[in-house]
């Protein structure tokens, strides 16, 4: 295969499903260390004016939204009254700065209750808050609970909304992973709906590689980040409705850790958290997109 050398990441995309490695970056930094009690974070947004990252544990952790401020200080543990932390594994806002939870982690493909919810979080200074939307789905092709292990691809840790609509990015959990994972969209609307197939596509790499923790979308709606363990990838190209056609732009982030979660600081920086595991983790990383 013809190699193609890439001068500037994000200048350069592949056609999927095979995604065009980009050049390795300078290994990541730390930002400021998370709150000791935060051990298993598994996604972090960021409050309308950029001063709290709100962050979130998954199954078996408290039904509590963290506020941090932008040095690592704990704000505030929000708890929301009327939901159970059945397996958070995302969190994002919207424009108008919305939050919503991910209670999708479906470790073994065979939930029949998941959610997103939208809460009604505002400030840090909230000690509760309550799910003031539910949106319930299940997913377009799958009829068994759970499907056969080669066809494990109904898990969830990455979402995004967009215009009026949430786009779910699997985690595969097949036997012999191959890196593909599906992508869902849901409308922004309280009620139950199916999760309509709007895309399959590959990533390059073994589990570690490929197997997607967190989403998070620009500004400008363009560009989408999937995280994994060790890399980014950036997806462009794609439209409301069709995913198939987005091209995957690979970055490695020079760092072996568990990264659960992402988020765009601006346009051209990202936050990334990664799980507390003995002495290393338990960080918030910066990591510029050149």
């Amino acid at each position: 295969m013809l190699r193609i050398v890439v001068v500037s990441a994000l200048l350069l995309w592949s056609c999927n499903p095979k995604a065009q490695d980009s050049p390795k970056t300078d290994e990541l930094q730390v930002e400021f260390s998370l709150p000791k009690k935060l051990k298993e974070v598994s996604g972090i947004a960021l409050s309308q004016d950029k001063k709290t990252i709100w962050a979130i544990e998954d199954q078996g952790n408290k039904n509590v939204v963290y506020g941090v401020d932008m040095q690592g200080k704990l704000l505030k543990d929000v708890l929301v009254e009327n939901a159970e932390n059945n397996d958070w594994e995302d969190i994002t806002k919207d424009a108008q700065g919305n939050i919503y939870l991910g209670d999708f982690g479906n470790n073994d493909n065979n939930r029949q209750n998941l959610s997103i919810l939208k809460l009604g979080l505002k400030t840090p200074s909230q000690a509760t808050t309550k799910v003031i939307q539910t949106t319930k789905f299940h997913y377009e092709g799958q009829t068994e609970f759970p499907p056969k292990k080669s066809n494990w691809l109904y898990d969830c840790e990455a979402f995004v909304e967009m215009d009026g609509n949430f786009y779910l990015f699997t985690k595969n959990r097949s036997k012999g992973f191959d890196g593909t994972f599906l992508v869902f969209k849901i409308p922004n609307k309280e009620g139950d709906f199916e999760a309509k197939l709007i895309g399959k596509l590959k990533l390059n790499g073994k589990y570690s590689d490929a197997a997607i923790t967190s989403a998070a979308i620009n500004s400008t709606k363009d560009k989408i980040v999937l995280l994994n363990h060790k890399n980014i990838h950036v997806l462009s190209g794609f439209s409301a409705n069709d995913f198939n056609t987005a091209k995957i732009q690979k970055i490695s982030l020079n760092h072996n850790s568990q990264k659960e979660a992402v988020v765009f600081l601006d346009d051209k920086t990202l936050l990334i958290a990664d799980e507390k595991d003995k002495d290393t983790g338990g960080n918030i990383y910066k990591f510029n997109l050149k």
